[in-house]
């Protein structure tokens, strides 16, 4: 990775709003920005990975003061330039020990970005730094998958995740050390071009130990943004810890 934007560059940001617009339907992002605006009530909220806004932007056009860290000027270049980009500040870091200025009533991470940090110091580091972050009584969200293992035959490493005329999709695993890579293939005037992004995957309870590291307890665990059960055949979860009020 020799990108000072990490993996989500020039190239990436100039196609991410199409190539994830499923995400940017009022269906997503609508019951995402409806919690995250209870849970700020009249506070501030602290995106990490804000990216091109999808969250940010919405929350913003609610009254909530939204700030957002990012490593990626091409991706916040694209939140600054839309209608209403100039009402989210923006600081360049990893968010993971990147601290932005003031204090918020709630700091969140959606779309598995929480993945993006590549080992479990780094994750812990993140929810030390929502805590830091976080004014008393204030809550950190996370929204990831749930490790997709059970879809691992003995001796297969890849699960695809989307299958086209002209992309394909996959998730590779390494069961040992939790690392796990996305790869995509794209065929263009007949040559395949193939690139992939490093995660590291993580499970419900191991995020519930680094919130305790925190300081932070487990308040809410939901399957999705509209609080759904959170069962043993949920693919995802929306989890909420607070920082104790005293």
């Amino acid at each position: 990775m020799s990108d000072e934007d990490g993996y989500f560059g020039e190239s990436v940001a100039a196609r991410y709003d199409e190539s994830s617009a499923g995400m940017f339907t009022p269906d997503a992002v609508d019951p995402a920005v409806d919690l995250l605006a209870r849970l700020a009530g009249g506070g501030r909220a602290l995106e990490f990975g804000v990216g091109t806004g999808r969250i940010a932007l919405p929350l913003a056009g609610r009254g909530v003061p939204v700030h957002g860290i990012d490593m990626s000027r091409a991706m916040t270049a694209r939140l600054s330039a839309k209608p209403g980009g100039d009402t989210v500040g923006v600081t360049i870091g990893d968010f993971a020990t990147t601290r932005a200025p003031g204090s918020f009533a709630v700091a969140y991470l959606v779309f598995n970005t929480i993945n993006n940090l590549t080992t479990q110091d780094a994750q812990v580091d993140c929810f030390r730094n929502a805590a830091g972050h976080l004014e008393p009584g204030g809550c950190f969200v996370v929204e990831v998958g749930v490790p997709e293992l059970r879809l691992l035959p003995p001796g297969q490493t890849a699960v695809p995740f989307g299958i086209g005329p002209a992309e394909w999709a996959f998730d590779t695993y390494d069961t040992a050390t939790q690392a796990m890579s996305s790869h995509y293939v794209t065929v263009r005037d007949g040559r395949a071009e193939h690139s992939s992004i490093p995660f590291r995957y993580v499970w419900p309870a191991e995020l519930d130990l680094m919130a305790r590291i925190a300081g932070m307890r487990l308040r809410d665990r939901w399957e999705g943004w509209s609080g759904e059960p959170f069962t043993h055949e949920s693919r995802r979860h929306v989890s909420v810890w607070e920082k104790p009020a005293d």
